[in-house]
């Protein structure tokens, strides 16, 4: 499938700072200010803020408007998302892909921003999978590095990098109006080695994917091409939410993928370390290890029985987790199986 890859933004361009799910700056004021700081810092560009940025409860049509506003203004050169949420479903037929392919511009999003980062997708956009200016630029002492290095090369630079592990690694940080989310992580546990699978072969290819669940409610939709030789060669990117569902449950919406043609289109499978506590539910370490073991088990036995040509690899730091590597989403990435590395072009 054919992409545009929108050009890069310079320093002192506009990038738009939206809410096109849940509205997070409006509930924790201070981190938002703290992540429009960090954004002109980290990139030299300047946020520019949309009516449904801080509002709650914004209909999908309104959001939808503020949207086409950005896709439609020459002088925003990308648009980021301040968080997710649970209904930008809803948002999706409200935007006009006519403004979009006049002005391409990249978006950055994960978890509901699956939805648009699909439907940028469908219309031949390439976009970034990762970034959220309320979870990975305004809480903690300062940007991960991995995070500020993706976040400047999505938007700025364009180079190739090798995605790495950062050896650590938090499910969630404090909460966003306690003090210390503006200067502390939250509780930080050593990572696990990444897992690899499959064939010890390397594999360059345009991504598709993002959060498991969500991905579910786009192909109930119908928003996917009918035809998964859309997809042949590619990358297919998976990661799990902060709603921290069990193995089985990921592993059933996996064996759907598997049964619509997509587990076999693909040429290789990209799986996130899971997030597996919350501000409720803080298992042990060794249940939180299980855990992921289990979800990690479960992926590589459906993805060999669909697709045994298939490259593996499961653990590595994007999606729910942080740190996070914003990785492309219709762009290049290269699975390589023979050396045990994971690279993405940013381009």
């Amino acid at each position: 499938m054919k992409l545009v890859s929108p050009r890069k933004a310079e320093a002192g361009d506009k990038v738009a700072v939206m809410s096109p799910s849940f509205a997070a700056p409006a509930v924790a004021p201070a981190v938002h200010q703290q992540a429009l700081r960090r954004l002109r810092e980290v990139t030299g560009l300047v946020p520019v803020e949309f009516p449904t940025t801080r509002r709650l409860g914004a209909s999908a049509r309104d959001r939808a408007d503020d949207l086409n506003a950005a896709f439609a203004d020459p002088q925003i050169r990308a648009v980021l998302a301040t968080i997710g949420g649970d209904d930008q479903i809803t948002v999706i037929p409200h935007l006009d892909a006519g403004l979009l392919a006049l002005d391409p511009k990249p978006f950055l999003g994960y978890s509901d921003n699956t939805n648009l980062l699909n439907w940028l997708w469908t219309n031949g956009v390439a976009g970034f999978y990762g970034g959220s200016t309320q979870v990975h630029l305004g809480p903690g002492p300062r940007v991960d590095p991995i995070h500020g290095q993706s976040l400047r090369a999505a938007l700025l630079t364009g180079e190739r990098i090798e995605i790495t592990e950062p050896g650590e690694s938090e499910d969630i940080g404090h909460d966003w109006n306690d003090p210390r989310a503006l200067t502390e992580f939250g509780e930080r546990d050593p990572t696990e080695p990444w897992v690899w699978s499959g064939p010890r072969t390397s594999v360059t290819g345009r991504t598709w994917g993002g959060c498991i669940e969500v991905i579910q409610w786009i192909l109930t939709a119908g928003r996917f091409p009918h035809d998964p030789t859309a997809l042949d060669g590619g990358i297919l990117l998976l990661e799990s939410s902060e709603e921290l569902i069990p193995a089985r449950e990921f592993g059933w919406i996996l064996r759907s993928l598997g049964e619509r043609g997509i587990l076999t289109a693909v040429s290789a499978v990209v799986v996130a370390r899971p997030p597996t506590s919350d501000f409720t539910v803080r298992p042990s370490p060794e249940a939180r290890r299980a855990k992921r073991a289990e979800q990690r088990d479960t992926v590589i036995d459906l993805v060999a029985r669909y697709n045994p040509e298939a490259v593996i690899v499961v653990g590595a730091p994007f999606g729910h987790t942080r740190p996070q590597w914003i990785l492309p989403y219709g762009g290049f990435m290269t699975v390589d199986g023979v050396n045990r590395r994971l690279f993405a072009d940013y381009g």
